[in-house]
């Protein structure tokens, strides 16, 4: 096993040598002291003037109880316009006067916005100052949503959802921010929290879109989300540290992305398994409203909006403080067969006679339940242990790792397409499933070659 990769399986909290420094480990050092030795347990603890609620993280940054919820919460406005179009598609293409063949592209702009945006709006973010460039990118955005409802063509409309998408990864300079704001006992938690709030984001964005286009229509949506994230955009002004990394030419920082990839095992491995886990994701959550339409469901879109407010963002949380306590290994492997057992209980679901149709809609409910649990604790303990790999490049490794997440999704999406054209939801299901299984080869390959 390499340095880096022990550095990021090893418990973290509770480890002798990290008793000396001057921070209050709460949380993590409460769950995870059964982990500890039993001298560094019955040793003296040093007190020390930090707050109880506050920690000190790289370049002498701290972060608190408040300022955590803060992060989430912006980060689950901000992500919203993201994946709102995926919803409001059937409402916004009529009145562009699209066909069915670019209907799609609606929903699909923002995501390769958004990707573009972790290639070259992130990685300056080791370069310069952190608070301007999340402030300037959040006013990038404002002006792109305001536009949003105003322009009458398609193709500008297409353009303005794509630069949207990629202002919105202002999102992931947050992440990394408070990951740089935690000290690294605790770092999972933080990162695990801060990721709560983008999970709900994303699993509020559609039945909350849905909600306003049905009762003021599509355009009332943007402009509620433009205003909020200006709203936004003057507190974080308020409250956000300064955090200014080592200047490199921006050049530099484009190339040494591939350079990254290339060195670090850990950062491939889990941007690998999580590019798998929301492919299968995507594959259930691209066509779950086809499924709902159909027997013995036969829902509405406004049932099928509230449907989709089942998920787990409390994971995120859960994860991050199982990779504080060294438990990266099993969770991973249990989160891959959390998602495999969630495909196959989503295919069964509605297979079988019922006496009512709530019982397959709870089954199904249940497996969307748990898709969610495993593909956010993936991520979780990913983006966890691609932050502890190298703090003066974080950005751009959690541009990475997030880059490829989104191209996992991406995948996921087209071939679901296809997929359920040629079997349906079974296909559809076993497609998901076999992503999961992929996964499992990637934890059973990367922990027998680093043992």
């Amino acid at each position: 096993m390499s340095a880096k990769q022990a550095e990021a399986e090893a418990p973290i909290s509770g480890v002798p040598a990290l008793r000396s420094q001057p921070l209050s480990q709460f949380a993590a050092d409460h769950a995870c002291r059964v982990r500890q030795p039993p001298a560094a347990a019955a040793g003296p603890r040093r007190t020390t003037s930090v707050a109880p609620q506050a920690a000190v993280g790289d370049d002498g940054l701290t972060i608190k109880g408040h300022a955590v919820a803060l992060f989430a919460a912006a980060v689950g406005i901000i992500i919203l316009n993201v994946f709102a179009p995926q919803i409001l598609v059937g409402l916004i293409a009529p009145e562009l006067g699209l066909g069915a063949a670019a209907t799609a592209l609606v929903a699909m702009m923002p995501v390769p916005g958004y990707a573009a945006g972790l290639v070259f709006l992130v990685p300056p973010a080791d370069r310069v100052e952190n608070r301007t460039l999340i402030l300037y990118s959040l006013l990038i955005a404002v002006v792109a949503v305001a536009t949003v409802p105003l322009i009458p063509n398609a193709v500008d409309f297409l353009a303005d959802l794509f630069v949207l998408g990629a202002a919105s990864s202002a999102a992931q300079v947050l992440v990394a921010l408070a990951a740089a704001m935690a000290p690294p006992a605790i770092r999972g938690r933080i990162t695990g929290d801060v990721m709560s709030g983008l999970i709900v984001g994303i699993l509020l964005s559609r039945p909350l879109a849905r909600g306003i286009a049905d009762r003021f229509g599509w355009r009332a949506f943007f402009g509620v989300t433009g205003l909020t994230i200006a709203g936004l955009a003057m507190v974080l002004a308020w409250r956000l540290p300064r955090h200014q990394p080592d200047p490199r030419p921006y050049g530099y920082l484009l190339a040494s992305l591939w350079h990254l990839l290339r060195k670090e095992p850990v950062l491939r491995q889990r941007a690998l398994t999580a590019g798998l886990s929301m492919a299968a994701f995507s594959a259930f959550w691209s066509t779950i409203a086809l499924r709902l339409v159909e027997g013995p469901f036969h829902m509405g879109q406004r049932r099928i909006a509230i449907f989709a407010l089942v998920g787990a963002g409390a994971t995120a949380p859960l994860a991050g403080r199982a990779g504080d306590c060294g438990w990266t290994r099993a969770t991973t492997l249990s989160a891959h067969f959390l998602i495999l057992a969630a495909l196959s209980l989503a295919a069964w679901a509605g297979s079988w006679p019922s006496i009512s149709p709530a019982v397959p809609l709870a089954v199904l409910g249940a497996s969307a339940v748990l898709l969610d649990v495993g593909a956010t604790a993936d991520q979780t303990l990913g983006r966890r242990a691609v932050n502890l790999l190298r703090p003066e490049v974080r950005n751009r490794l959690n541009g990475l790792f997030v880059g490829r997440f989104f191209i996992g999704g991406a995948i996921g999406s087209a071939a679901t397409g296809l997929a359920w054209s040629i079997g349906g939801w079974f296909a559809v299901c076993g497609l998901g499933a076999s992503f999961a299984v992929l996964a499992l080869l990637v934890d059973w390959s990367s922990w027998t070659t680093s043992t």
